[in-house]
């Protein structure tokens, strides 16, 4: 029987052995250093606020991998031989593959800061991250204090984690304005006072030059790269992006970049082995897509189409128009098509923004100036249906579509005050359109 080994037991890699099995009687092994069973991880930050429990994460009850003849096994992958189709344990044990999926996720960015590595300094992605912060962080009194350092999603998480406890935080963004590097400047500039208005210490332009200890190997302040600041604090939250992880691979030969690189079918150059998810690195971008993208659901379509790949129905990976949500404190965030931020919009790009009096709604709409064609939206505070506007860039409406049909996308539940005739009048008076 075709042995299947996958790495890494996330959305890629479980979705990816869930479809084998619907679609093959081969025999299966996830491998997972961090935990025992498949847990969401966006659902992390939920645990640590009290919303539920961590047994509340996992989707699937215990005892499912058993009945569906999925095998489990807790390791440590050292090195590959590609040579012998051989997986070499820390703990010194091998296993042999037929078929071999890597499927390992990202690990968070480290700069090099001196002290980057002392107790009380943790990303926020793996189980053992939210460990780390219940025990550093149980409350204000132990933790009096915790420093940031990045100023992107898992960044604006951890602050509201935090803040969830009434801990202190200061948050430290190298940028000018937050995530201003994908958001529009409107945009941008509305969460950076959301963010100050939740008492949220946030410092713009600011970056880390070293964090310091105490004689006992725990960290006792930050000093401020512009300034020489010293910021006492308890915790320090490494959350400056993440990168493929991928240290075990680099001295096989399998072919990486930054990530480990395959094709479209998520074929490395090795046969038989293949990689999904964060850790996978496209050779040429899809569109306008980055090579590697740590999004939660193109995992999961990496993971559904390496299946039918190997179940014999080989299969490119298509991950449709770009879109992604998210939630900056209590602002929801949604983006379907392409808005770019203001410094990296094209020539051809034009943005019609509207935000409410209250700064915690707003929309941006991009359209090609030339052509009046239908780009993109972001909208926060607003909800709005995915598969509406997927149809609209399907059939590459113009934005005069958009705009006058702008309540059929909207997904406010029942009762909720609408702005959709705020927002068409703002447009025809923007843009002098009837």
């Amino acid at each position: 029987m075709e042995h299947i080994v996958i790495i890494g037991n996330g959305i890629s890699g479980v979705t990816a052995a869930r479809h084998i099995r619907k679609l093959s009687d081969k025999k299966i092994t996830i491998i997972s250093a961090e935990t025992d069973y498949f847990f969401s991880r966006t659902a992390l930050m939920y645990v640590y606020m009290g919303h539920m429990k961590f047994e509340h994460t996992q989707p699937y009850e215990n005892w499912f991998w058993e009945k569906n003849d999925i095998n489990l096994k807790q390791g440590f992958v050292k090195t590959i031989d590609t040579n012998s189709k051989t997986l070499y344990f820390e703990s010194d044990g091998t296993l042999n593959y037929d078929k071999l999926i890597i499927a390992t996720g990202s690990k968070p960015n480290k700069f090099g800061w001196p002290g980057q590595d002392l107790n009380g300094v943790m990303g926020m992605y793996h189980k053992q991250d939210l460990e780390n912060l219940e025990y550093h962080a149980p409350n204000n009194k132990v933790c009096k204090r915790a420093v940031i350092v990045g100023g992107g999603l898992i960044g604006i998480e951890l602050a509201e984690m935090l803040n969830s406890r009434n801990i202190p935080a200061t948050f430290l963004v190298r940028e000018s304005s937050f995530w201003n590097n994908v958001l529009p400047d409107g945009e941008s500039s509305m969460i950076n006072q959301h963010i100050k208005n939740h008492h949220i210490d946030l410092r713009l332009s600011t970056n880390l030059r070293e964090i310091i200890s105490d004689k006992n190997g725990k960290v006792t302040s930050v000093i401020i790269e512009e300034t020489g600041e010293e910021i006492p604090c308890d915790v320090v939250g490494l959350t400056a992006g993440v990168t493929p992880n991928i240290d075990f691979i680099k001295d096989s030969h399998i072919e990486t970049g930054k990530g480990v690189k395959v094709n479209r079918f998520l074929e490395t150059n090795i046969k038989d082995v293949y990689a999904i998810g964060d850790c996978a690195e496209q050779h040429e971008a899809i569109g306008q897509r980055r090579p590697i993208e740590a999004v939660w659901y193109t995992g999961r379509m990496m993971g559904e189409t390496v299946a039918q790949t190997i179940c014999g129905n080989r299969m490119p990976y298509n991950p449709g128009h770009w879109f992604n949500s998210a939630k900056f404190l209590d602002i929801e965030y949604q983006t379907y098509g392409w808005v770019h931020s203001s410094a990296k919009k094209p020539d051809y790009e034009q943005h019609f923004h509207w935000k409410h009096e209250d700064a915690t709604k707003c929309i941006t709409i991009a359209f090609n100036k030339n052509t009046n064609a239908f780009l993109g939206i972001n909208t926060f505070g607003i909800r709005m249906r995915h598969e509406v506007f997927d149809t609209w860039l399907t059939e590459k409406r113009d934005v005069d579509y958009v705009m006058k049909h702008l309540q059929e996308a909207n997904f406010d539940p029942e009762f909720y005050r609408r702005y959709e005739c705020d927002i068409l009048k703002a447009y025809n008076n923007e843009l002098k359109f009837v």
